[in-house]
């Protein structure tokens, strides 16, 4: 059944006109009235509706039945992310979207391609938001991750360190003497509910970074000897941890 994210609150008997994007993803797959869909609005659980009618660019539906199921991780996973460049951090997004991750913050580092600022930043945020809807759709999450607007290290350690964020913080690490995160994730029981991963870019980040995010409290840890991509390195932390 196809499913579509509806940012609006949802109540079992309503009748309503779907919002334009789902609309629009009714209309492109040749949706008929009489067919079932299936509707989640972020809070939880999902809905199950009826397409009553069809304009040229209007759906509506009546919804019938609410389930409360939940797909989410067992363990709160937020990433912070060096950005990497070209098409890799939309693929990031997709998969720790799949992986269950509940967050994930694009930051600027020293060793960063992909500059952002402005509005260029903002439109790049969400279309990035988009590409978490998208693969809850898919995949069948009723929560949809944050994508936090971009930011620079510096200016996002400051803030945890003010702040939080709460839980056990990582800096995934190439340095001698990191503990493996295999041996952490075996002993997860003493963990909390919460875990930060921090991730550098392509080539990682910078010695004076690294010092930095360890003075914000971030433990540096290790994913083995071979040498990751900046996106693989992430969903591989992701996938021990969630």
């Amino acid at each position: 059944m196809s499913r579509f994210y509806c940012p609006i609150p949802l109540n079992t008997g309503q009748q309503l006109d779907l919002p334009a994007g789902a609309a629009r993803h009714v209309q492109v797959l040749r949706m008929q009235p009489g067919d079932a869909v299936t509707l989640f609005n972020g809070d939880g659980g999902e809905f199950e509706a009826t397409i009553e009618c069809m304009g040229r660019s209007d759906v509506g539906v009546t919804i019938e039945a609410y389930s409360p199921v939940e797909r989410e991780a067992r363990r709160t996973v937020h990433l912070a992310i060096g950005m990497p460049a070209n098409e890799r951090m939309d693929w990031l997004v997709e998969k720790a979207t799949e992986l269950g991750v509940a967050s994930i913050q694009p930051l600027m580092t020293e060793r960063t391609v992909l500059r952002l600022d402005g509005e260029r930043a903002a439109k790049k945020t969400a279309h990035w938001q988009s590409v978490a809807v998208a693969a809850c759709e898919q995949c069948g999450r009723n929560r949809v991750p944050v994508i936090h607007p971009v930011m620079s290290l510096s200016s996002w350690l400051k803030r945890v360190a003010a702040e939080g964020p709460p839980g056990t913080k990582f800096l995934l690490s190439l340095r001698t003497g990191s503990r493996p995160l295999y041996d952490i994730a075996a002993d997860a029981t003493r963990m909390g509910a919460t875990v930060t991963f921090l991730s550098g870019p392509e080539g990682g980040l910078g010695y004076t970074e690294e010092e930095a995010s360890v003075t914000a409290g971030f433990a540096a840890v290790s994913l083995g000897s071979r040498i990751l991509r900046a996106e693989t390195a992430s969903l591989a932390a992701l996938t021990l941890m969630a």
